[in-house]
């Protein structure tokens, strides 16, 4: 059974339509990046999957459950961390969550007991004595994972999650996020404009601009559809040239159909007697791709 459905989902506001048509369908224990720019249709989506917001037309389901119908139920199953997720800021760290965490169904001792191995993991296990109202931005956000994170759910629906994070933060939440996929099997359905770290996490994606659905697939798919090309990249002594190659500042660029040019590329170079002082294969990035696409999003083609 799929973890995540959607079919032909569709939400309008009045004359506005957030989102048009969404079908989809995630694998359990995947980790799926969902991008776009803002308002795109991205928060839309999430509200529908958790029963926040009905469809206008369309369906869609969570590990088998309509989201209409048994909200309560996907709740249970489900984690949710959003860009305005909040706590109360008179409670300690620890407090808030083994609040939320009896609301989950935990018992007290539980809750707590829940609650600190995640403080814990998340690098916030001397700040959970704190007032929650004195963490830095960072350490909210930590903090808010460590909520969704409670009632160690089967689905995780994250919306920028390392937003406002330092690189270390950020690194610690992208490893506990890959952990929850990797060893627990959960779902994530990450919604994020780190582009970057989608790249390290995510299995696979959906580009969405405008309330469309631009491309669905993994990288090395979408990169093929969106034309973007894999460069054999050679950095020479100054002035030194390649019969093929185009100049980029340092580097001398050439694009191949196949990483398996690359030896024979090298090889002809040393022969010509080139002073070859790197070498490198640059296949396309998340970056490239996710461009590509939504460029064609307003008035050219959707792929």
């Amino acid at each position: 059974m799929d973890a995540l459905t959607a079919e032909g989902l569709t939400r309008r506001f009045g004359e506005k339509t957030a989102l048009s048509r969404l079908s989809l369908a995630l694998e359990q224990g995947s980790v799926f990046g969902f991008l776009g720019p803002n308002g795109a249709g991205k928060t839309t989506t999430v509200k529908l999957f958790t029963g926040l917001l009905t469809p206008t037309e369309g369906s869609c389901s969570v590990l088998g459950l309509d989201p209409r119908r048994e909200a309560e139920k996907v709740h249970a199953q489900c984690g949710v961390l959003t860009e305005s997720a909040r706590m109360y800021p008179h409670l300690s760290g620890l407090e808030n969550l083994a609040f939320f965490g009896a609301l989950c169904g935990l018992s007290r001792a539980g809750a707590r007991e829940r609650g600190e191995e995640l403080l814990k993991r998340l690098g916030l296990a001397e700040a959970g004595k704190l007032p929650a109202g004195k963490y830095s931005t960072g350490m909210a956000q930590r903090l808010s994972l460590a909520r969704a994170l409670l009632g160690r759910p089967r689905v995780l629906f994250l919306d920028e999650p390392t937003s406002g994070l330092d690189p270390e933060s950020a690194q610690a939440v992208n490893a506990m996020i890959g952990e929850q996929a990797g060893q627990e099997g959960v779902t994530v359905f990450l919604c994020t404009h780190q582009l970057r770290y989608a790249q390290d996490l995510c299995g696979s994606y959906g580009v969405i601009d405008h309330g469309e659905l631009l491309a669905l697939g993994g990288l090395e798919d979408l990169a093929a559809r969106a034309g973007c090309r894999t460069y054999a990249a050679f950095r020479l002594a100054e002035g030194e040239t390649l019969p093929g190659f185009e100049r980029d500042g340092a580097w001398l660029r050439r694009a191949i159909s196949s990483e398996d040019e690359m030896p024979g590329l090298l090889r002809e170079a040393v022969a010509a007697g080139r002073c070859v002082y790197e070498a490198r294969i640059e296949p396309p990035t998340l970056e490239d791709v996710y461009f590509r696409f939504v460029g064609r999003g307003e008035g050219g083609e959707t792929v």
